[in-house]
């Protein structure tokens, strides 16, 4: 998996492509958490419009980023969701949890 973060009037955008699983966990939790803290950023987005897989690590990364976003009192949105991973969303009631688009 590659990420690339890009931060704006207090907007984190997450940008994932490839394989989002297990073996990715240290990377995405790298992409957010040094800006988790920081009292100019208010809402993360995690842009998974380039994944192409995602199991359930990836949900439950997904799940721990909103306990933490939301301990910061900031909220969290998953953008450009489609095809399988979009499914596995929907599957999972992650629509419940998130915003997603």
């Amino acid at each position: 998996m590659q990420t690339k973060v890009e931060q704006e009037n207090g907007k984190v955008v997450v940008k994932l492509s490839g394989r989002f699983d297990f073996n990715s966990h240290r990377e995405f939790r790298a992409a957010y958490e040094e800006l988790l803290g920081r009292a100019d950023t208010r809402e993360f987005v995690v842009d998974l419009g380039g994944v192409d897989y995602l199991d359930s690590s990836a949900l439950g990364m997904l799940l721990l980023l909103r306990d933490k976003v939301g301990a910061e009192n900031k909220s969290v949105s998953l953008a450009n969701c489609k095809g399988n991973v979009r499914q596995v969303l929907d599957i999972a009631n992650f629509g419940k949890l998130f915003k997603i688009s």
